[in-house]
């Protein structure tokens, strides 16, 4: 069976959000996100904080962890996608493995290429490997 994979997601608001704002937005995710056959989804509490983020946000509401089987990912990014389209001037970003992308303002179309490129199988450390295929930088920008 194959372990579980844990992916960081982190809820933008549009501009002049505030953190209760980022927080109800977070929870209506979250419950969401366990409507799919994911293991966990949970509030973070501290650790890294996300490109842009001023340094205190890392406890702040709108980030959550998901802990889901790697077979569950495509589930889960197609509900973040749909979810994101349906939230004008909000969007996710998302952080597995390392790498992340952002789902906010594409095109349905677009973001769907983005998250298939993003979860497409790479060659583990294999030298000269392509950098993220979704065109994220992989530190978090």
């Amino acid at each position: 069976m194959s372990a579980d994979t844990s992916v960081d997601l982190w809820v933008t608001g549009g501009p002049g959000a505030d953190a209760e704002e980022l927080d109800a937005l977070a929870r209506q995710l979250r419950d969401r996100l366990l409507e799919l056959d994911v293991h966990d989804v949970r509030a973070r509490s501290g650790g890294r904080v996300p490109a842009g983020a001023k340094p205190g946000d890392a406890v702040v509401a709108g980030a959550l962890v998901v802990t889901a089987l790697p077979v569950v990912l495509p589930e889960v990014f197609r509900l973040l996608g749909t979810w994101v389209s349906s939230r004008p001037a909000r969007g996710v970003r998302v952080e597995l493995d390392g790498r992340s992308i952002a789902l906010d303002d594409a095109t349905p179309q677009e973001r769907q290429r983005l998250i298939d490129a993003f979860l497409a199988p790479r060659p583990d450390s294999a030298p000269g490997a392509p950098e993220d295929p979704a065109g994220s930088p992989s530190d978090g920008e």
